[in-house]
């Protein structure tokens, strides 16, 4: 497995293929092309992780960026359904933190739901605390998770 770091906006191809990848991952995918480029153009600066196979296929990726000074945001990630299992998810977080401390943030947090259970238990078991819950325009809950890095 071959993972990339992209600081700031990704080229428009591979754009194209985390919109892709984001509707294998989840039943109800909230990006498409020109809502990602625009989300990306409205955020601090980005840091995007792929993971990619031994074929060249992106199975992976993990997007935050910065909110405001020394504090990070982990934004949208996912591992295709046929990659899970693997300690992909783990990597690239691991890759996120690494890259985010040794560049002078002090904390990171991210939200998920109770529907993304295995992401609830990778942020918990890799030091983030549960910090508070908030509804989203969808109407369900989102639990906000902080980590000191």
């Amino acid at each position: 497995m071959e993972y990339k770091l992209i600081k700031g906006t990704p080229d428009e191809s591979t754009l194209k293929e985390i919109v892709r990848l984001e509707g294998l991952c989840f039943e109800a995918p909230q990006y498409d092309l020109d809502r990602l480029r625009h989300e990306y153009g409205n955020k601090g600066e980005a840091l995007t992780i792929l993971a990619i196979d031994s074929d060249g296929e992106l199975c992976g990726y993990k997007i935050g960026y910065e909110r405001r000074l020394c504090h990070f945001y982990s934004w949208l990630g996912g591992v295709a359904p046929a990659y899970r299992k693997q300690g992909i998810a783990g990597q690239l977080m691991a890759q996120q933190h690494a890259y985010i401390k040794q560049n002078g943030y002090k904390n990171v947090r991210t939200q998920t739901g109770n529907e993304y259970r295995s992401m609830l238990l990778l942020n918990i078991k890799n030091g983030f605390d549960i910090i508070g819950t908030t509804i989203n325009k969808r109407g369900l809950v989102r639990i906000i998770l902080d980590k000191k890095l």
